[in-house]
């Protein structure tokens, strides 16, 4: 049987290893398009009075205090507060119960990652903060939107930070210098040991990337 190869499928498979050369061109992107989808939060504590949100993070604290010490009296003390805002028509337990949903929902948000952007070649800017040194090159470093988080004020959320490994090294004086990084980004969640100068501390990122390209920003 003879195969037949249409000028078509020529066409085709023409265009396909011409494709294979190349890699895909980097789509420049801002810190936004990092964050993964949200789910809007309806506030079940817009109600309460400015008394009453003081009172209800007594009792959180009373509950604390007695769980953690085996504390009688403040136990007594809770129940007690508990009994004066039930009777204003707060519901204590519910709203204690919808702070941890709340909390536990914002923290999971935190991290999620925008599939959208997720296996794409990007080109991204921001600070760095070197994990791994050679000389004076950085070979592992977080990519950060800010200057000063991490160190004076507390890390943005995991999907707001990025882990990046550059082989070749990048030169660095120190933290934050201004740079372009290159790269297919991953959703690979690790956490990285950051060592400060009183330190150090555990940092969070959603995302990993292996630099292409590392330029300073200019």
């Amino acid at each position: 049987m003879k195969l037949v190869v249409t000028t078509a499928a020529m066409a085709l498979i023409a265009a396909s290893l011409a494709g294979a050369g190349h890699s895909a061109e980097a789509r420049e992107i801002g810190w936004e398009e990092l964050t993964g989808p949200t789910t809007p939060i309806e506030n079940p504590f817009e109600t309460l009075t400015t008394e009453q949100m003081e009172n209800l993070a007594r009792v959180l604290r009373l509950d604390t205090i007695a769980e953690e010490d085996n504390d009688k009296d403040a136990a007594a003390d809770a129940k007690a507060l508990r009994g004066v805002l039930y009777d204003q028509g707060v519901k204590v337990d519910f709203l204690l119960s919808e702070r941890l949903r709340i909390m536990a929902q914002l923290e999971a948000e935190a991290s999620a990652p925008n599939a959208e952007v997720v296996g794409k070649t990007i080109r991204i800017p921001g600070y760095l903060l070197p994990l791994e040194m050679n000389g004076d090159t950085a070979t592992e470093f977080l990519l950060v939107p800010t200057i000063g988080a991490c160190i004076h004020v507390p890390p943005p959320p995991a999907n707001q930070i990025v882990r990046v490994s550059y082989p070749e090294g990048f030169e660095t004086d120190g933290y934050y210098t201004p740079i372009w990084i290159t790269g297919e980004l991953r959703n690979e969640p690790s956490v990285s040991e950051l060592f400060l100068v009183d330190g150090s501390d555990d940092v969070s990122a959603t995302y990993q990337l292996k630099a292409t390209s590392v330029e300073l920003y200019e």
